[in-house]
């Protein structure tokens, strides 16, 4: 369940549904944990902008969440083209946020064959880059992007999974899901 979303774009006057326009305003987000597009409610007189980090739930000892309700899950083809041009920001934001989480990738992802390694799904990463990072894991585990940066030479190891991230919602092709819930 996610409990935190990054703001993508704001539409105070509402969004155009099939049945006309929606009056309350709304607000189009990406939930950390989960990876979700979502189209959320926001509560009257709450003030949001693209790339605000914000609660869904309530969270204890916080002010009530600017969040009324989620309306509904979101395709990346129902994005609003300011959604679509703030996801990879806020899609690095939540990767450096959760660095943990996405560095077990580097240091656990296991081949699929012989011939197939899943570190190969991010784009950006080959046959030479999968088997330096597969050595240098070997070695020890990475403690941080930068770390694996400077002893695999990959330039931003975060957009790499935020870019895999982004193709995941968008739909992609092959049958991996590494980081996105379905």
């Amino acid at each position: 369940m996610e409990t935190f979303v990054r703001v993508l774009d704001v539409l105070p006057g509402g969004r155009a549904t099939d049945r006309g326009l929606s009056r309350e305003p709304v607000a189009i987000a990406v939930g950390e944990s989960e990876l979700k597009l979502l189209e959320v409610v926001t509560r009257p007189g709450a003030t949001l902008a693209p790339g605000d980090r914000v609660p869904i739930v309530p969270v204890p000892g916080a002010p009530a969440p600017p969040v009324d309700h989620v309306r509904r899950r979101l395709g990346y083809e129902e994005l609003t083209t300011s959604a679509r041009s703030e996801l990879p920001g806020a899609l690095a934001a939540i990767v450096r946020g959760d660095a943990p989480r996405y560095l077990r990738f580097f240091n656990e992802a296991p081949a699929v064959s012989r011939r197939f390694h899943l570190l190969e799904l991010l784009p950006g990463i080959g046959k030479k880059t999968m088997l330096a990072i597969v050595d240098e894991r070997r070695r020890a585990p990475f403690a941080s992007f930068e770390e694996l940066g400077a002893r695999t030479h990959l330039k931003s190891p975060e957009t790499l999974i935020a870019g895999r991230i982004e193709e995941e919602l968008r739909g992609t092709p092959d049958k991996y899901r590494l980081f996105v819930v379905a």
